[in-house]
């Protein structure tokens, strides 16, 4: 008997396995279907609840470290990391998604479903905001991005920020799991776990889509032009001199035709070209005369050699003022190791409100965009340069800063995407930079701050979560004890 059980479990586990990953690969991969996260977890959870805990956490590494193979090669051809950092990148989410199963398991089998409910999200969140903390790539580790389309349950992150996306995520299998393994033992209880967790994604939704349908306050709209090229001759940093100023002038022209069009405001890619001291007034006499003369206001993004530092920087070039500097706070290592981090924000005060300017990978920490939030901006303008890759992955996590933090965004990016959206994370308009030998877009779009909670209370639900991970930790600590009576 025990070698007819054996082949049937390791076909179990196998199919368990492969579920999760399949779902996980195309769920949380550079092009997420969102609907698919919501059930990734599940098979993997109903298959620890019947398991040793050593084929429960082996499946679920296993399944979490395949489907995340979905960015091999993007680490490897666009980001060119070491080997051995592409399988740390791999192994630690496996390792906290195997921990988080496992935590679930212990709690389930010490007739503790509540506990195990929360437990599992719990874990898994308390690892997307410690790497929030303490990495250089912000929340990019967070599920909460897959759900960027699906728009009545992104309006959360307006009181949360990503963290309860990520939660209620997660939350939604362990729920399941929870309901199928005791529909038979514990009927009422499963019924209760289920009712309970799907009554809390009922008001969420029903609060996102109140808020979606809620109309923009009169006035505030802003005409946006922006601009990007992937051209060969323009997929590089051009070098200072006379290769910087040709690309200027060629990008100088096509925004000159988009302030013909109306554009009040127009977005320039990142690090167009360098720019060495003292020669910024070669590029400033480019840009400004032409802000000026189309009375728009023009965003340009350079590299700034001085004697001082080296600034990734944007040049604000405003219709009849000086110009305004902003260096971007969060570089890409090791791209982007030759730049001095800036530490100051940049904001312009308009008749339809206030703009602000971030550079790239600044919009994937949550703390600069609550400053930009709690400083009233309606509207950020952020040139950008991404990978052609992750296009759709990183250039679209600057939309949920939005929701979080009240603002529209206009993102211009080389390799990636036009993109203007709305504070409420709604794509108003976008075309992809390869689209045409220069790519350009023009949109109107509602620059109103808007105050939300999230930039009251920062990230309060992230704290909760570390809280109720430490309960769950205690309860079943307490469990176990009273067992080994």
């Amino acid at each position: 008997m025990p070698f007819a059980i054996e082949p049937r479990r390791i076909a179990i586990a196998l199919v368990a396995l492969a579920a999760t990953a399949i779902l996980v690969w195309f769920g949380a991969g550079l092009f997420p279907t969102w609907p698919l996260m919501w059930f990734a977890p599940l098979p993997v959870l109903l298959f620890a609840a019947r398991s040793s805990w050593w084929a429960a956490g082996l499946t679920a590494f296993l399944a979490w470290a395949a489907g995340s193979l979905s960015f091999w090669h993007y680490y490897t051809a666009a980001l060119h990391l070491p080997l051995a950092f592409r399988i740390e990148i791999l192994a630690v989410p496996a390792l906290v998604f195997a921990l988080a199963v496992l935590l679930y398991r212990a709690l389930l089998r010490r007739s503790a479903p509540w506990s195990a409910l929360v437990a599992f999200p719990a874990v898994w969140v308390s690892f997307e905001y410690i790497f929030n903390l303490t990495s250089p790539h912000g929340t990019a580790a967070s599920l909460s991005y897959t759900q960027l389309k699906f728009l009545p349950f992104l309006q959360l992150a307006s009181i949360t920020g990503p963290w309860a996306i990520s939660f209620l995520l997660l939350a939604f299998s362990s729920a399941l799991a929870i309901g199928l393994q005791l529909r038979a033992a514990q009927p009422r209880q499963a019924m209760r776990i289920v009712a309970a967790t799907f009554a809390i994604l009922v008001a969420v939704l029903v609060f996102g889509a109140v808020r979606l349908a809620l109309p923009p306050p009169p006035g505030h709209v802003v005409r946006v032009g922006l601009v990007a090229s992937d051209l060969p001759v323009y997929s590089h940093m051009a070098a200072p001199g006379a290769e910087t100023e040709g690309e200027l002038k060629e990008y100088a022209a096509r925004a000159e035709s988009l302030a013909v069009r109306g554009a009040q405001v127009i977005v320039l890619p990142e690090n167009l070209g360098e720019v060495v001291d003292p020669n910024t007034a070669g590029t400033d006499q480019i840009f400004q005369p032409l802000a000026g003369g189309t009375k728009t206001t023009i965003v340009v993004g350079i590299a700034h050699d001085s004697t001082q530092f080296k600034h990734n920087e944007a040049r604000v070039y405003p219709q009849k003022a000086q110009v305004l500097t902003y260096a971007k706070h969060h570089l890409l290592p090791p791209f982007e190791s030759i730049f001095t981090p800036g530490t100051t924000l940049t904001t312009l005060t308009r008749p339809n409100g206030t703009w602000g300017v971030a550079i790239c990978k600044d919009m994937d920490f949550t703390p600069l965009s609550r400053q930009y939030g709690q400083a009233g901006v309606g509207l950020m303008l952020v040139p950008a340069w991404d990978f052609t890759v992750d296009r759709l992955f990183h250039g679209h996590m600057a939309i949920m800063r939005g929701v979080e933090s009240g603002f529209a965004m206009a993102r211009a990016a080389r390799g990636g995407y036009l993109t203007v959206s709305d504070n409420r994370g709604r794509i108003v308009a976008e075309t992809r930079s390869d689209s045409a030998p220069f790519a350009m877009l023009i949109a109107n779009v509602p620059a109103m701050h808007d105050r939300t909670l999230y930039l009251l209370l920062g990230d309060w639900f992230a704290w909760l979560t570390l809280a109720v991970l430490l309960l769950t930790l205690v309860r079943l600590a307490m469990l176990t004890l009273r067992q080994t009576r």
